[in-house]
């Protein structure tokens, strides 16, 4: 940012944005929309809103354009000649900085920041060439990176001067659609690092709104350009935009920025030019940031669901929410979303179960208000698939169990127990109906045919229940799974349309059966015949029950030889028929299971890496995390027995900590929030040391008896930690 002892100089720019105001009056239509008109502070015009619907684009389709636009290209105009290289600006910041004499650097800064014309000029790669097409901007980066770089350490007039020529370039008067040229300067303009701080938030809003305002085709071009952005300056970009919107929503010195009232577009425009710089991460395979790195903390603490329903109310019309942009919204908040949306459907459901039952004059019972799952621990699956079948139309109630022939009060411990123990059986591979891959740790789906895929509806199911009822499994499906289960997020009224069919590629099958997929690597790679070589067709061989079966991938593929020129087409057939139509059935049935608990718009929101950690929590575990979030009944932290607890735990092995973390929770994952959203809690246990630690996993309660030495309590701790499974009372 700018030094504090300059601020005051240029807090705010309303004196000289005013001045130039006047001088422009005779500029075109002050209310045209890609139009800059800054009056004064106090006076910024509240243009309408610009938003993007979820439900008819979920991500910018980028890719949906061609290459090459076809529209017509606007004349570039003739740019001035500048001769400056990185090396000669270099040198002059440097004579400045020994002599003091900024003359040279000043006049440097004010001559290419007076004008998109002379921002082209100063940092266009060659002035000749119109460079419009997507693959290169034609930017020269490292000059641009250098002069940002000096900019904050020179003196504030010259950085005065820089904001006051970027005001120039935006009030400039616009006849027709952007050349270029004009799209270079506002790459260039949003990588500025002036506007980290908060007194040029004015000019950066106008910048921003510009920028929204483009055309789709102008945004292409945007987006395939930022994508070439160095790791560093993307990442400073859009760690701005963010501080804007937050700061806007939350402003620290509510006086420096003019009326919410009076800018209410300054926050849709961000989040729409934040969008470009998300699809451009998108495009690139691995992204630039991580896709967290969008995130923006300070909307945890809004009114989500007013958001929410503004989004369900409005989705369609030009009123701006945040859901809009579900890539802005952390996980934390979109599983308070999905979490209160659960809850206000439940309450529905059980409230109407409440009404019929008065209506036929039934005296009602807390139980209809449930859905109540009560099986035998010797037929688990069996009993539970009766019990989900029978209760379909109660799914969306909140999960009670009860193991027959156990006196346990089901407060949410037997229900977490539940689910182990039934995710545990079904991925058996005696149970065949996943196959566990050694390679890559994951389960797949089996693609042997059979006449009832209902156990497949199921898992999905008790994934949806999972999600409902905010109880973390442990599943290790691969990251493709969660694509294919928002393939589509919405369930689709036609029953003939296909559901959980998506766009796979081979880095999806390296996840999954990675010695294959480098085979088929290999043979992408291959120099020589492919024809003669490898004498393979477009038919592959499954050997289902001691049967080899054979299937084409294309019609007549046995006798399509594979060759150099079709090999692309061969590989991508074979990807979708292991990951897609192979397993298409039996993914139906999981993919209308999950959906037949989860159906909700909320679901819109989430990209599949979220839906994976909503389902199965992270599995990285934190045990020092644990230990500063610890509660304590009965003991003080700095109690013997609890820093031997700590120090017994925390050199334990991940194996261990996982066995403790599943006797005291019911799971060995880490919820959405982390280790602090456990609120895990040590009790004293006023009973002999020779009993056993005992857990209330309903509460995430650990009860420690008083042990006299360390050796005594890991050797207790052990013993119950692995001797966890079961639920009675004696």
């Amino acid at each position: 940012g700018l030094e504090r002892g300059a601020k005051n100089q240029f807090s705010t720019f309303s004196n000289f944005i005013t001045t130039i105001n006047q001088k422009k009056e005779g500029i075109g239509n002050r209310n045209s929309p890609t139009q800059l008109v800054i009056p004064n502070i106090k006076n910024v015009r509240d243009l309408p809103p610009i938003c993007l619907d979820v439900r008819q684009k979920q991500r910018i389709s980028i890719d949906t354009l061609p290459q090459e636009l076809k529209a017509p290209v606007p004349p570039e105009p003739s740019l001035p000649i500048r001769t400056k290289t990185v090396k000669d600006f270099q040198d002059d910041v440097e004579k400045a900085k020994s002599s003091g004499d900024w003359k040279s650097v000043h006049d440097f800064y004010t001559t290419t920041f007076d004008s998109f014309l002379e921002i082209n000029a100063a940092f266009k790669k060659d002035a000749n060439s119109p460079f419009n097409t997507i693959e290169d901007s034609g930017i020269n980066a490292k000059f641009v990176n250098v002069v940002y770089d000096a900019l904050l350490n020179t003196p504030q007039d010259v950085q005065k001067s820089v904001l006051k020529g970027v005001i120039n370039g935006l009030l400039q008067e616009w006849t027709g659609p952007r050349t270029k040229d004009d799209l270079r300067a506002y790459c260039i303009l949003l990588q500025n690092p002036q506007f980290s701080n908060t007194s040029t938030y004015v000019i950066y809003a106008h910048l921003l709104r510009q920028i929204a305002a483009l055309t789709e085709a102008d945004h292409h071009f945007l987006v395939h350009w930022s994508k070439k952005i160095s790791q560093k300056r993307f990442k400073q970009v859009v760690d701005r935009l963010l501080q804007f919107i937050s700061l806007r929503l939350f402003p620290a010195k509510p006086e420096e920025f003019p009326p919410m009232v009076k800018c209410t577009w300054w926050i849709p425009s961000a989040t729409k030019v934040l969008a470009l710089f998300n699809a451009a991460n998108c495009l690139i395979s691995p992204p630039i940031i991580s896709y967290m790195d969008f995130y923006n903390s300070t909307l945890d603490h809004i009114d989500l669901m007013e958001e929410y329903r503004n989004w369900q109310c409005y989705g369609n019309s030009h009123r701006f929410s945040f859901c809009q942009y579900p890539f802005i919204i952390s996980i934390a908040a979109k599983k308070v979303i999905i979490q209160r949306d659960s809850e206000q459907q439940m309450i529905s459901i059980a409230r109407q179960s409440l009404v019929d039952k008065v209506s036929r004059r039934q005296k009602p019972d807390m139980n209809m208000l449930f859905l109540n799952v009560k099986v035998r621990r010797t037929h688990l699956v069996s009993d539970s698939l009766d019990e989900l079948a029978r209760k379909r139309a109660d799914l969306k109630k909140k999960l009670k169990v009860t193991f027959v022939g156990e006196a346990g009060l089901d407060m949410g411990g037997l229900t977490k127990e539940w689910f182990l123990l039934l995710i545990r059986q079904i991925f058996h591979p005696d149970y065949g109906m996943f196959t566990y891959h050694k390679d890559s740790h994951c389960h797949w789906f089996n693609s042997f045919k059979c006449d009832n895929y209902s156990e497949f509806r199921l898992v999905g199911a008790l994934m949806g229940l999972a999600v409902y009822n905010s109880i973390t499994l442990d599943i290790r499906f691969p990251p493709c799974c969660y694509k294919k289960l928002l393939s589509p997020p919405i369930v689709p009224c036609d029953h003939n349309t296909l559901v959980g069919i998506c766009d796979v590629t081979l880095d999806d099958l390296f996840q999954i059966m990675p010695e294959l997929a480098h085979g088929l690597s290999e043979l992408l790679s291959y120099e020589g015949n492919v024809e003669e070589d490898f004498y393979s067709t477009f038919q592959v061989f499954q050997e289902e029950f001691g049967v080899i079966k054979s299937y084409n991938l294309k019609p007549n593929g046995d006798k399509i030889p594979v060759t150099n020129q079709n090999r692309k087409e061969y590989v991508q057939l074979y990807v979708d028929f292991l990951l897609n139509r192979s397993v298409y059935k039996q993914f139906a049935a999981f993919y209308y299971g999950f959906h037949s608990v989860c159906a909700s718009y909320a679901l819109l929101l989430l990209r599949p890496e979220e839906v994976e950690i909503l389902v199965c929590g992270s599995p990285e575990l934190d045990m020092s995390a644990l230990q500063r979030s610890t509660q304590y009944e009965g003991y003080q932290k700095t109690d013997l027995t609890i820093r031997y607890f700590w120090d017994v735990v925390l050199g334990f092995s991940l194996d261990l900590q996982k066995k403790l973390l599943h006797f005291a929770t019911g799971s060995d994952r880490v919820p959405v929030g982390g280790m602090a959203d456990l609120n895990f809690k040590i009790s004293k246990s006023e009973t002999s040391t020779n009993w056993l630690p005992v857990a209330h996993t309903c509460f995430n309660q650990l009860c420690l008896p008083p042990y006299k030495s360390k050796k005594e309590l890991k050797q207790k701790l052990i013993i119950g930690i692995s001797n966890a499974e079961g639920f009675g009372l004696e």
